[in-house]
């Protein structure tokens, strides 16, 4: 039987050749496909390029990408711009990328994207897309986002999704988030979960949270250890944070250190208020060295991660360092320590909305690998706002009020409350950016220091 195959297999390549040999174009393509099958590369291009001089269009493809993986780039530019002038889409997007990434010609590129999206390609669509967001042609990308999302590319529907929120549109946005996220896009599941959060639909949170939980995210792991505690089922809520934790998330690795503590297990809550007091987080450090003391009465080592904590601005750290160095025979430096406290930090923000709001933010401004603001900086400005204007009774005046009573520029304080409103309220104007938001915590941490300087926690 095999040789019966092979002898049929032979009468078929005959016939081709004898086919090729008469100009037939579909003939000499599928002895090219023949030699490749063989792994006679050059064979393939011999009878490839036979084809295509007489229009077979998918020889000329075929050509393009031969060449593109021999490193022969020009002739693959050439072999691709055949075949997408005789409509082969792929073809088109292939001649873009190689345009765009090999030659820089951003024009050209755009072009031949733009005629292979018109021809159905799904890439070509997202990659047209991601060019008119980096050229600022907002409307355009969210019409090509659009229709690489509809065309299945779930990449697509979490940016649209992403444009339509920095518009203020939040059911668009938690429309597009929703489709990509059942379609397997993990950010896009954290990021309905977050918007979900934000507007008021708990149980809608946390089933896309434990969507995009099921897939490994740690930020969604997270926010379901915050569900939990709130819950007050602590077991379930060290396991989400200890999730959290893994993936190297420092704040979930302290949130694990208290619910260890609470849950009675000092062992692991030394374990997760060490790894994070390692990577320089102040509270960590704080409830390590009580944490040492209390269980081991190591008054040394608890003296060292007070001071760690107190160097990194934390409050209680230094009362807590000075105390001890006082007791223990440092009197000098321990009345430095007690006279010389950093102001007191914000604490925990309970508020789940304004956490949801400042990680959307960060969310958003990093998810084309650019830096992304800074989560607990935002969660820290908001925060403050809430907490230092929570019982005025006209907050139309608010600034104006904060102004005269911690006596700052209204400027500074206007600068913070205009970024407190795009956090919360987007589409107005656009993020702010680093600069605007270390100068809005700096302000934030003054007003705290001058209207609540004992009220609150670290």
């Amino acid at each position: 039987m095999r040789e019966q195959a092979g002898l049929y297999a032979g009468e078929i390549e005959d016939e081709l050749l004898a086919a090729a040999g008469g100009g037939d174009a579909d003939a000499a393509h599928r002895l090219g496909r023949l030699h490749a099958r063989r792994g006679d590369q050059e064979g393939a291009r011999h009878w490839w390029e036979r084809a295509a001089v007489t229009g077979n269009i998918d020889s000329a493809y075929n050509l393009g990408v031969w060449h593109e993986r021999h490193g022969t780039f020009d002739e693959a530019l050439r072999w691709y711009e055949t075949a997408a002038g005789l409509g082969d889409a792929e073809a088109a997007a292939n001649l873009a990328t190689l345009l765009l990434e090999r030659r820089g010609d951003v024009a050209a590129a755009r072009c031949w994207f733009e005629r292979a999206a018109q021809r159905g390609s799904r890439p070509a669509a997202r990659r047209l897309a991601l060019l008119c967001e980096r050229d600022g042609e907002t409307r355009t990308a969210r019409e090509w986002h659009r229709e690489a999302a509809l065309r299945g590319d779930a990449a697509s529907a979490f940016d649209l999704g992403c444009l339509a929120y920095e518009s203020g549109e939040d059911t668009e946005a938690l429309h597009w988030w929703e489709l990509a996220a059942r379609g397997g896009h993990t950010d896009a599941a954290c990021a309905t979960g977050l918007l979900l959060q934000a507007t008021g639909d708990p149980e809608g949170a946390e089933a896309f949270f434990r969507l995009a939980a099921a897939a490994e995210h740690p930020a969604a792991a997270s926010h379901l250890g915050g569900i939990a505690l709130a819950r007050r089922d602590l077991t379930s809520a060290r396991a989400w944070f200890e999730r959290a934790a893994d993936a190297g998330r420092v704040g979930d690795q302290r949130m694990a250190g208290f619910v260890c503590v609470e849950l009675g297990d000092a062992a692991a809550a030394s374990h997760w208020f060490g790894r994070a007091a390692a990577s320089g987080d102040a509270e960590a450090a704080y409830n390590f060295g009580l944490l040492l003391i209390a269980e081991d009465g190591d008054l040394a080592a608890g003296q060292q991660w007070f001071r760690q904590a107190a160097l990194g601005g934390h409050h209680r750290a230094a009362r807590e360092l000075g105390t001890l160095l006082s007791i223990t025979g440092n009197a000098e430096e321990g009345e430095r320590w007690l006279a010389e406290a950093p102001p007191p930090g914000l604490g925990r923000v309970s508020d789940t909305a304004l956490v949801a709001r400042a990680e959307l933010a960060a969310t958003i401004t990093g998810r084309h690998g650019d830096a992304p603001l800074d989560a607990g900086k935002l969660v820290e400005i908001l925060g403050t706002w809430d907490q230092i204007t929570r019982d005025l009774p006209d907050h139309a005046g608010a600034v104006a009020w904060l102004g005269d009573l911690a006596v700052l520029p209204e400027s500074a304080i206007d600068r913070l409350s205009s970024a407190r409103a795009t956090l919360l309220r987007p589409g107005n104007a656009p993020w702010p950016g680093p600069t605007e938001v270390e100068e809005a915590l700096a302000t934030a941490r003054l007003l705290r220091r001058r209207l609540t300087p004992e009220s609150c926690g670290g």
